[in-house]
């Protein structure tokens, strides 16, 4: 067993460790029969995860995503097939 890996009654039995190598050493993993199945992270990291979060309220666009695009071809190859005399109705709100 690694130190970021904790099967699950050695994580019971030891918790207050389990939690100040969280806050020590990053993310501990919790394991059942050998697999992952949790996962103990520090309140610092997570909540910079959360912070990195895209969210509904001033979060990044699905535009911001398409702009981000690896392949900007392809807004180019949408724009040479879609038939120009046909209107959509698109709900943005």
């Amino acid at each position: 067993m690694k130190n970021d890996e904790w099967q699950i009654q050695t994580a019971k039995n030891q918790f207050s460790a389990v939690i100040a190598q969280a806050q020590n050493r990053g993310v501990q993993t919790i394991t059942k029969h050998g697999k992952p199945v949790a996962v103990v992270v520090a309140m610092e990291d997570f909540e910079n995860m959360e912070r990195k979060k895209p969210n509904a309220k001033g979060g990044e666009t699905f535009v911001d995503l398409l702009k981000r695009c690896p392949v900007p071809e392809f807004f180019e190859i949408i724009e040479k097939t879609r038939p120009r005399d046909v209107a959509r109705d698109l709900d943005l709100g």
